[in-house]
């Protein structure tokens, strides 16, 4: 939808990498690298947003108080422009064209596999500290699933954390009280699928 919108697919994917992480910034290659987009391109975009001020050009990093080495201080580093005035839109728009992709990406899991349980927690669910931000049980196609992740992080400009369990694993790790299960267990998680946990998943917050 954004694409069509933007009329240009390397625009969003870097819109929505500043937009996750409003107080980074960086640098050409390191854009081209983290969205998986051509480097002319990403150039070309850049360009097209400094133009209209929702990102800004520096000489370093925002908040590095170490002194830049000469190669790093030869680089231009690129962030998103916090006072630009519609930048207030373009948050809530990203937002809910999120939900979408998130939609888009529960259903591309679960032709992965047999998934008993699926829950997203984490950067999900806005929690950082949560040990995971996808945790699946079942029997899963390594490959659909490292092919679905890829294509997620590449539209929302974010790393996913995964964790996948097969069902034997599951049920060992809850009979011992296993502490990294129980932590995901007991985190905030949207449940999208449960057929082995029953009363023991831990209620969503």
């Amino acid at each position: 939808m954004l694409d069509q919108l933007f009329g240009s697919k390397t625009r969003v994917r870097l819109l929505r990498l500043f937009l996750n992480n409003h107080d980074e910034a960086y640098f050409v290659r390191e854009l081209t690298r983290r969205i998986g987009a051509q480097i002319n391109a990403v150039r070309n975009e850049l360009n097209n947003l400094l133009a209209m001020g929702i990102v800004v050009e520096s000489d370093a990093p925002v908040g590095d108080d170490e002194r830049p080495n000469k190669r790093a201080a030869q680089r231009k580093y690129y962030r998103l422009n916090t006072e630009s005035i519609i930048f207030p839109e373009l948050r809530a728009l990203f937002l809910k064209a999120r939900v979408l992709l998130e939609k888009d990406f529960v259903g591309r899991l679960s032709r992965t596999g047999n998934i008993s349980y699926l829950a997203l927690t984490g950067h999900f669910v806005g929690d950082g500290s949560a040990p995971t931000d996808l945790f699946i049980v079942g029997q899963i196609n390594r490959n659909r699933l490292k092919q679905a992740i890829s294509k997620f992080e590449r539209d929302v400009g974010q790393e996913i954390n995964y964790t996948v369990m097969s069902s034997q694993e599951f049920k060992y790790r809850r009979e011992v009280t296993d502490k990294f299960l129980f932590s995901i267990l007991e985190s905030r998680k949207i449940v999208v699928r449960d057929s082995v946990m029953d009363k023991l998943a831990a209620p969503a917050v």
